[in-house]
């Protein structure tokens, strides 16, 4: 990645790409800022943005990658105010990012998202959790200690109980497991830890196919908008799935529940898993393959 790389966009050309982000994202993002005014939570759409850390006047700035540049003049600029900060650098027309700006951190980052995507992308991707999570982490809780208040489940305790005991439990993921209720920890299979990430995570796991999104971000601004993008959207899906497989009767948002507490329910559930596996399989090789050249990039 060296500077002769770089390739200076037209205006017209980029600020159509900023338009495009924007219409993907904006909707969500000013949804979310509306909701948090107003005091009312939205149990499904929320967690993009209390769980991952992008805000959502980051998410909706389009910036370019580190492999490009831009070709701009006053007013742009002046239009995209947050093209001036810190991270960009201006010679003549041109505004690129600031290498110099590029930290060891984030290159430690970048090595670290790499290696993990090239351990997920080389084991084969296991389909058979069926969104069991979110039951694991309402199993044998009271009603007011539940995570979304205000929503009843869709079974009683001991319905739910007795369904999570019948199931086999074997999710992989550390920041799903870490919910589990204390009596749901030990009917998982795994023990999935933090140090352990990098062994446990598989491509099959909804949770790691949204994390996609997580990692993109903490590669801000050097990713460029149109990948965090790409796994924003495709981190919605995943949540969508989560929560219409969830315990949860979530109708009132319009979600007709996949009810994996049936056969029909868990191969339906199978099913969306293993469309959303194979699309965030193409992100996490573009993810992979961004995370080694930045590792070398030069100042």
């Amino acid at each position: 990645m060296t500077d002769s790389q770089t390739r200076p966009l037209p205006a017209d050309i980029w600020i159509s790409r900023a338009q495009k982000h924007l219409a993907l994202v904006g909707p969500f993002a000013d949804a979310f800022v509306k909701r948090r005014g107003l005091g009312i939570p939205h149990a499904v759409h929320d967690f993009l943005f209390t769980y991952y850390s992008c805000s959502p006047s980051k998410l909706k700035q389009w910036v370019p990658s580190c492999e490009e540049s831009l070709v701009v003049s006053t007013e742009i600029r002046n239009a995209h105010p947050w093209l001036t900060d810190y991270w960009f650098h201006l010679k003549g027309d041109v505004l690129s990012l600031n290498r110099e700006r590029l930290q060891d951190s984030t290159r430690g980052l970048a090595a670290f998202i790499a290696n993990l995507c090239s351990n997920i992308l080389q084991q084969p991707p296991r389909f058979g959790c069926f969104g069991l999570h979110e039951w694991a982490m309402v199993y044998k809780l009271s009603s007011e200690e539940l995570r979304h208040k205000g929503h009843r489940l869709r079974l009683s305790p001991e319905d739910l109980a007795n369904f999570v005991e019948s199931q086999t439990m074997c999710c992989s993921h550390y920041d799903a497991y870490r919910f589990f209720t204390k009596e749901a920890r030990p009917l998982n299979l795994f023990e999935p830890r933090l140090e352990t990430r990098l062994q446990m995570e598989q491509g099959g796991c909804v949770h790691a196919n949204m994390d996609l999104y997580k990692w993109a971000t903490k590669l801000w601004p050097w990713i460029g908008s149109d990948f965090i993008a790409k796994t924003f959207l495709l981190a919605i899906e995943g949540r969508e799935l989560d929560m219409k497989a969830s315990p949860y009767e979530l109708k009132d948002y319009g979600y007709t529940p996949l009810c994996i507490e049936t056969e029909e329910g868990r191969r339906c559930y199978q099913k969306e898993q293993q469309l959303l596996a194979t699309r965030a399989t193409f992100l996490r090789k573009e993810l992979h393959t961004f995370c080694e050249r930045l590792t070398t990039l030069h100042l």
